[in-house]
């Protein structure tokens, strides 16, 4: 057997522990969910983003601050050069410690303080998309699991019952009620429904893998088709929602306050600055002495660079303006595409009902007519296809519709553990912030920073 044909075997295999054995728990798509949430890489490098966008806060906050500095000089000049020292050798040596604080710099260091935490808001945001892009993908691998086993299931009935057929029609020709071509035409559909079955092995098998690389783990055994969550009446209704509280809004919206802060600090560089100075310096022959200064300074000219940055500044608050208004609108374009495709998912399996409800009788009565000699083997053969047909027809609807539902919650921004109602605990965004906003140094508050890094692991 080859490898390709064992991994088909291997897929077979599970397919049949999960759908037919009595495990302790099947999973549900509550578990399924949880483990993406814990398991996704995806949301980890994201919170690794935040907690980047929280360090620039301290940054801007460290700037408001005294800078200390210190310097030691020492110097050595020997005899050996032609030089008024000659015959003889110098040395000096001095320290300085020196402290710097900015008085007044035209409001720069606080608007970038403001700029970074407008930042940080936006990045949450943007975590909260990922968040719900993750649990969709398990919503997708779920149901793409869930429908590849039925498949499966469908079509390894599709091969017994055919090889029953191929029984009956090679009775028959044994007896002369019928002829060789039915016998044919049955091995034939035998054929086409045992290629139909490896297909269907192999679809299992992919949808395993992606489930692997959207939840953490492969399927266990799945506990079926979970209960609907509550939805809006309308779509308008979905649409207000989104448009209040969908994620990309949001995070477009402090863009738009990030860009509108720049152009004022484009601004406030062309003001006037004030810094004082003091500083302490001892010399090697024990002279000590120490210095104050205030300075006063402001760029005048500098070959129109500082307009240049005002301009493109002001470029920015335009294009974020336009983004945010551009992101509205896809929002909105992704609500009304999700609602159709939900309506289009419910009018199928409404449909695919009446189908397999109509295909089910007509196989049945067809089955028995062909028992009569009043119809042929190919009828029933045809009759069985359009039963199965139909049957897959409705296992892609019920997973259309599923998917079509979160999809919705997703484009409202709703897909959320926390509207959900996981019950688990989740990542807490400000909890990083809050012990970093105000740029502790790390030999005063490094255990209480270190615990926060230490409870921000996978829950």
């Amino acid at each position: 057997m080859s490898s390709f044909l064992k991994f088909l075997a291997g897929a077979a295999a599970s397919a049949a522990l999960i759908a037919g054995t009595a495990s302790a728990r099947a999973e549900t798509l509550t578990d399924a969910l949880i483990a993406a949430y814990k398991n996704s890489h995806l949301l980890e490098q994201n919170r690794a983003v935040l907690r980047a966008a929280d360090e620039d806060v301290a940054q801007a906050v460290a700037a408001l601050r005294p800078v200390i500095q210190f310097a030691i000089d020492a110097s050595y000049s020997d005899g050996n050069s032609r030089s008024a020292f000659a015959g003889g050798y110098s040395s000096s040596a001095s320290a300085e410690l020196t402290a710097s604080l900015t008085l007044y710099d035209g409001g720069n260091n606080r608007l970038a303080i403001d700029a970074a935490k407008e930042t940080v808001l936006a990045t949450r945001a943007a975590l909260l998309g990922v968040e719900q892009n993750v649990l969709l993908g398990a919503v997708q691998a779920y149901m793409d699991v869930f429908a590849a086993i039925q498949s499966v299931s469908l079509a390894e009935n599709n091969v017994r019952l055919i090889t029953q057929q191929l029984r009956a029609a090679e009775d028959r020709f044994e007896v002369g009620e019928v002829t060789r071509t039915d016998v044919s035409l049955a091995q034939s559909r035998l054929a086409a429904s045992r290629s139909n079955l490896v297909a269907a092995q192999g679809n299992l098998a992919v949808a395993r893998e992606a489930y692997k690389r959207a939840i953490g783990r492969y399927p266990g055994a799945l506990s079926g088709i979970p209960r609907l969550p509550a939805l809006p009446q309308s779509t308008d209704a979905a649409r207000a929602i989104a448009v209040k509280g969908h994620p990309d809004i949001i995070e477009a919206q402090h863009n738009v306050t990030v860009a509108d802060l720049n152009l004022a600090r484009a601004k406030a560089r062309m003001r006037p600055s004030i810094t004082a100075r003091a500083g302490v310096v001892a010399e090697d022959d024990g002279g000590e002495y120490g210095t104050v200064g205030l300075s006063l300074n402001q760029t005048i000219y500098q070959g129109g660079a500082l307009y240049a940055v005002e301009r493109q500044a002001r470029a920015g608050v335009q294009q974020s303006r336009a983004g945010l208004l551009q992101t509205v609108r896809l929002v909105e374009e992704e609500v009304g595409n999700a609602w159709s495709s939900l309506a289009v998912a419910r009018a199928q399996l409404a449909a695919t009902d009446q189908q397999i409800r109509a295909a089910q009788l007509a196989f049945e009565g067809t089955r028995e007519e062909a028992r009569l000699g009043a119809r042929t083997t190919l009828d029933v053969l045809d009759a069985e296809q359009e039963l199965l047909d139909a049957r897959t027809a409705r296992v892609d609807a019920e997973t259309n519709q599923y998917v079509a539902i979160y999809r919705l919650l997703a484009s409202m921004g709703l897909l959320t553990v926390d509207h959900l109602g996981l019950g688990i605990p989740t990542y807490d965004p400000r909890g990083y912030y809050n012990a970093v906003s105000n740029a502790p140094a790390k030999s005063l508050q490094g255990k209480k920073l270190d615990k926060v890094l230490e409870s921000i692991g996978r829950n």
